[in-house]
Formats: structure tokens, C-alpha cells, sequence
């Protein structure tokens, strides 16, 4: 069974960067397609970025995009975000999440994910 431990996340002020790890223990990394999403207090949990499992297609949520970049080192099981050009809004609690898949697809939609990290908080201040 895949668990998923994100880390990475703290406190920085507008325009830092900031790069988020998700390790993944268990057999089977290569197969997942993997995500980011985040959950600001009272909003729903949004899209950051996704990446197929040879991490050739990836993309983006349109508030992130050009900002963010997403990769995956299938032989460390690790997946990570790296954040640069940090804004107010990009402040949440990131989720890395995972699914299984036969195919070479990525996915935008919770529902697809099968598998889900604890989170880490990221806070960027103005």
C-alpha cells in the first residue's frame, strides 16, 4: 500500500520561493500518476498541477501556471512542486495525491486521486 508524506511547506514572504517534496513509501510509484491540489481556509480544494507517471504531460492550474513547476523522480519515489514567485493567494495547505493508472494521462479532477498525503502548510506573507 502507497502512503504519501508531503514536506517542504513553511512561512516566506511575497516573491520567495518555496519547493514541496512528497515521498512515497510502498511498490508502485512509477504506475501512480500524481498530483498537487491545495485548500485555503473556507474554499474548496483546488488544481495546482499534475504529471503523468513518466513525467512527460504535465499540467497546470491556470492561477499557478508560469510560476509553478511540477517533476517526479521515479527512482527516489518522490514527487515535487516547486513554487517560485509566491503571492498572498498561493497561501493553503498543499496536498500531493495519487492514482493509480494504466495509461500515460494526468488528471485535474479530486475525484480521480486514490491516494492522499496529511498536507503541508504554506504561508506567504505580504
Amino acid at each position: 500500500q502507497v502512503q504519501l508524506v508531503e514536506s517542504g511547506g513553511g512561512l516566506v514572504q511575497a516573491g520567495a520561493s518555496l519547493r514541496l517534496s512528497c515521498a512515497a513509501s510502498g511498490r508502485g510509484f512509477s504506475m501512480l500518476s500524481m498530483g498537487w491540489f491545495r485548500q485555503a481556509p473556507g474554499l474548496e480544494r483546488e488544481f495546482v498541477a499534475a504529471i503523468s507517471r513518466s513525467g512527460t504531460s504535465l499540467a497546470y492550474g491556470t492561477s499557478v501556471k508560469g510560476r509553478f513547476t511540477i517533476s517526479r523522480d521515479n527512482a527516489k519515489n518522490t514527487l515535487f512542486l516547486q513554487m517560485d514567485s509566491l503571492k498572498p493567494e498561493d497561501t493553503a495547505v498543499y496536498y500531493c495525491a495519487a492514482a493509480w493508472t494504466s495509461s500515460g494521462s494526468y488528471y485535474n479532477s479530486l475525484s480521480r486521486y486514490d491516494i492522499w498525503g496529511q498536507g503541508t502548510q504554506v504561508t506567504v506573507s505580504s
